[in-house]
């Protein structure tokens, strides 16, 4: 069998993505990351996912991006600002570079556990702008990986970098989980860390309009709804 590592955040689209690699066979090693992020609650969905979905290694990786900040979900003086589905400039809620640091350790993970594959649930179609959530991005790491690991260099053991729904909008994504048994009610979106998702962040706006235009109900209840 196969073995993938896929990054799980404890969202929508990474709990589609670790559903999507067990539905095509493969081992899935679960990487979720603790960065300081002011929505930490994500990390509690992530290891019930991880538990429910029965991969067979979830590991959550401290780092402290919070250090230095530069976006509103690591520092704490920066306020998530409310959503805008039309939104044309990168909103404060970009954390910088974090999918080239969180890319990184997976390939980390994938090379020790002899991982040949990793799942991350990008698109550069519902999104709010982030530039490392591009295609373009994407092949770059994936090429920068692969001459800067020894299992791809010395071994011939290449890594693959799947991002499924990257030209895929977020209602035929959910429709997708449906159909693979995805739980939403397990996920978290938003990027406050209240009790109840704000209903108002740009994530949470993209979220529930998916649901809406797929037909299904959202199994989460909302703070402003």
């Amino acid at each position: 069998m196969e073995k993938a590592v896929v990054l799980l955040s404890g969202g929508l689209d990474s709990t589609t993505a670790l559903y999507l690699a067990k539905s095509e066979g493969y081992e899935v090693y679960a990487i979720s990351f603790d960065y300081g992020q002011r929505h930490k609650k994500e990390l509690q969905c992530a290891g019930n996912i991880a538990k429910k979905a029965g991969v067979k290694e979830h590991i959550i990786v401290k780092t402290n991006m919070d250090a230095w900040g530069g976006s509103a979900l690591t520092d704490k003086n920066i306020d998530v600002p409310v959503g805008e589905e039309d939104r044309k400039e990168i909103p404060v809620t970009y954390v910088p570079a974090r999918n080239m640091i969180f890319l990184s350790f997976a390939a980390s993970y994938a090379e020790v556990v002899g991982a040949q594959h990793i799942f991350i649930g990008v698109s550069q179609v519902d999104y709010s702008g982030y530039v490392d959530c591009r295609e373009e991005f994407i092949k770059s790491m994936e090429n920068t990986i692969n001459i800067g690991t020894v299992c791809a260099v010395e071994q011939g053991r290449k890594i693959k970098i799947h991002a499924p729904f990257m030209y895929m909008t977020k209602t035929v994504e959910i429709k997708l989980g449906n159909k693979l048994g995805v739980d939403y009610a397990d996920t978290w979106t938003c990027y406050n860390g209240d009790e109840k998702p704000c209903g108002t962040c740009d994530s949470c706006l993209l979220r529930i309009k998916a649901f809406k235009d797929a037909g299904l109900e959202d199994p989460l209840q909302y703070a402003n709804q």
